[in-house]
């Protein structure tokens, strides 16, 4: 799967984890508590100055997207034969649907941990500094990638991204001026008091009908976060601790050695920041939307669609034979449409994802 690919999932609604194989996590928020009434501003004011940077827990994911279910075990490059879909696509829609548990280890930018598990298997993403280790106990095989050097020193967002805290931020940004915010009621997460955020949509030219952020009442950190599709009554995406501790975890959790017999797949990541230092940017502006690197934004907040010129679409993809019965033949291409994203690949071979009706995905197809 390609950094761009990874990208634009995220932009579309679900910034789903995928570096790959690795799961946010989702559970209900608990009992209900009673807390000091606090203002929306004041909430998000929390937000902003949470210093929370070492974790652990138990996080769990359940979703109602539509998506299919698909069988994976973890990033490669290689098509998945039984399944007939790019492994890297398969692994993000099995991911995103469905239910997962996961063990989520932090401690500061650079060390990162999560531990999905899997009916009698378990992959493990674990970050130290700049290396990255893959691990699927199901095919004892592991991919080993080096980030480039601004990575250990700026941070990574990845560090963080098996957390509700990355996906709250993700909504959190388009808040101002597209979004109602207010105070639900206080519940308990995780066995922490939280207040809960509320968001709703201004447009109605989204598929986002609301999104519930759990705060930490003590720290300010995102607990859970509950996305309402338009339309339906049960929540299509839920993300959030079950379990959680804020000490630091142990340093050996991020020590990774391929076990005996494993296969070991080294990988070269580009240095795109580098690239774009030396201003190196392409040239891929279309229609009226803002270009940014390799890809094409058009509209903002909730109703932001990105496009990916042809060259940055898994080739593959459309040509599977799942996806290709998933898909909705539809006036300039095709659609995978799930609750909360819609993705269309036209026929010239663009794509266009966003959480949006297809309506809006074809405009931004024809530069409107």
């Amino acid at each position: 799967m390609t950094p761009v690919w990874k990208r634009w999932l995220p932009a579309a609604v679900v910034p789903a984890v995928i570096a790959g194989g690795a799961v946010l996590g989702a559970v209900q928020a608990g009992a209900a508590t009673d807390l000091p009434d606090k203002t929306p501003q004041e909430v998000l004011e929390m937000v902003a100055d949470s210093s929370v940077r070492s974790l652990s827990g138990t996080v769990e994911q359940t979703s109602e997207l539509g998506l299919p279910q698909l069988p994976t075990d973890g990033p490669s490059a290689e098509s998945d034969a039984s399944s007939g879909v790019p492994s890297g696509v398969a692994s993000a829609l099995e991911l995103l649907g469905g239910s997962h548990t996961a063990r989520v280890y932090l401690d500061g930018h650079s060390q990162a941990r999560v531990q999905v598990m899997d009916r009698l298997a378990e992959r493990d993403v674990i970050r130290n500094g700049r290396d990255v280790w893959f691990y699927s106990s199901k095919q004892n095989a592991a991919t080993h990638l080096i980030l480039p050097e601004y990575s250990e020193s700026e941070g990574h967002h990845s560090d963080k991204a098996w957390t509700p805290e990355s996906l709250s931020e993700h909504f959190l940004s388009s808040v101002e001026p597209s979004t109602e915010v207010t105070v639900g009621s206080d519940s308990e997460v995780a066995g922490r008091a939280a207040y809960e955020l509320v968001l709703t949509p201004d447009s109605s030219e989204t598929l986002v009908g609301s999104v519930s952020i759990a705060v930490d009442s003590e720290t300010g950190l995102p607990l859970s976060v509950d996305v309402q599709a338009r339309g339906q009554d049960a929540p299509a995406f839920e993300v959030g601790f079950t379990e959680l501790s804020l000490e630091a975890p142990s340093d050996d959790l991020f020590n990774f050695t391929p076990p005996p017999g494993a296969t070991v797949t080294e990988r070269v990541v580009e240095d795109h920041h580098a690239k774009h230092a030396q201003g190196d940017h392409g040239d891929r502006h279309q229609g009226d939307g803002k270009h940014d690197k390799d890809y094409t934004k058009y509209g903002s907040g909730w109703e932001t669609v990105i496009g990916l010129p042809a060259d940055e679409v898994p080739a593959e993809l459309m040509d599977s034979p799942l996806i290709a019965e998933t898909a909705q033949e539809v006036d300039g291409g095709r659609l995978l449409s799930s609750a909360l994203v819609n993705v269309l690949v036209t026929d010239d071979g663009r794509a266009f994802a966003g959480s949006v009706p297809l309506e809006r995905l074809q405009a931004a197809a024809e530069g409107r």
